[in-house]
């Protein structure tokens, strides 16, 4: 008998079910992705009959891919400029305004930033693509340029804009929090002796929320790096000038039917996110 005084049969009990879902979701899957990307794997012929392990031929050929050099830089770039910078930043100028308005008004704004983040990604994806259309598209039409093709001639800048807009909610509503958290008084403090709001921000604020500071930009990169909505806009195209990694792994896997390929890249993708957590845990541990 334990100190809850379940008992381990009962507590056992307890978690299977979260254990099995677990297992059957996240570690099985885990594991055949490792095992086909390190097989000749394919989604029809011979190959998806009777594969043959190939071991880190699929991980080389990748890394020599054009393809896939190009959709690691086209990543890095839709990582630091839409979450990095575009989500951090106006999460945060949103969260600092919001303080001092009246009650109304920050509800409302919070509500409507709220709606860009918990529609479907399709839902939004759709309305983008009205917006950002050729001839019809409503950007154009207001601005007096209704035969631009954003989505074309602008892919990943098109994309960019897309994705802080639909996920500067969760940095807006984590940063709120942390400010609820600094002190009022020191706040007071700064305004008195005549700080800037960059010195008040730099100085006062930034101390007290490193920690969120740092935990937001973790999950907004880890999510942005695996997030397969670009898809939805672009395609990967034109060219493959919007092709980030998800896609280039979906269309090597469904569109090319290499799935043991696909899951090599998939690895790598894995192996990447790992080296981010890392480096922002690291960080954290030292702001301890």
């Amino acid at each position: 008998m334990d100190g809850s005084g379940l008992g381990v049969r009962r507590a056992v009990g307890f978690v299977a079910p979260a254990l099995v879902l677990i297992g059957v979701f996240l570690v099985f899957p885990a594991l055949w992705t490792l095992y086909i990307g390190i097989t000749n794997y394919q989604l029809t012929g011979p190959a998806a009959a009777n594969p043959r392990v190939v071991g880190l031929d699929n991980v080389v050929n990748a890394v020599r891919d054009p393809l896939f050099t190009n959709s690691v830089w086209l990543t890095a770039l839709f990582v630091l400029f839409s979450a990095v910078i575009g989500q951090n930043a106006l999460g945060f100028g949103l969260a600092w305004l919001l303080r001092t308005v009246r009650p109304w008004l920050r509800r409302t704004v919070e509500a409507f930033v709220l709606l860009s983040w918990i529609l479907p990604g399709t839902v939004v994806a759709y309305l983008w693509f009205a917006v950002l259309s050729r001839d019809t598209g409503t950007l154009g039409l207001l601005l007096g340029q209704p035969e631009t093709a954003w989505l074309v001639q602008y892919p990943m800048t098109s994309l960019i804009i897309f994705n802080v807009w639909r996920g500067t909610a969760f940095s807006m509503l984590l940063y709120t929090s942390a400010l609820a958290a600094v002190p009022p008084s020191q706040l007071e403090t700064a305004r008195l002796v005549g700080a800037s709001g960059w010195q008040t921000v730099r100085d006062v604020v930034f101390p007290h929320i490193r920690g969120h500071v740092l935990t937001n930009t973790l999950l907004i990169s880890l999510w942005t790096a695996n997030d397969f909505t670009p898809f939805l806009l672009t395609a990967g195209g034109p060219n493959h000038r919007s092709e980030v990694l998800p896609v280039l792994i979906y269309r090597q896997a469904l569109e090319g039917g290499q799935l043991g390929y696909a899951s090599a890249m998939s690895i790598l993708l894995l192996l990447g996110n790992l080296v981010i957590a890392l480096v922002y845990l690291r960080l954290l541990r030292r702001r301890a």
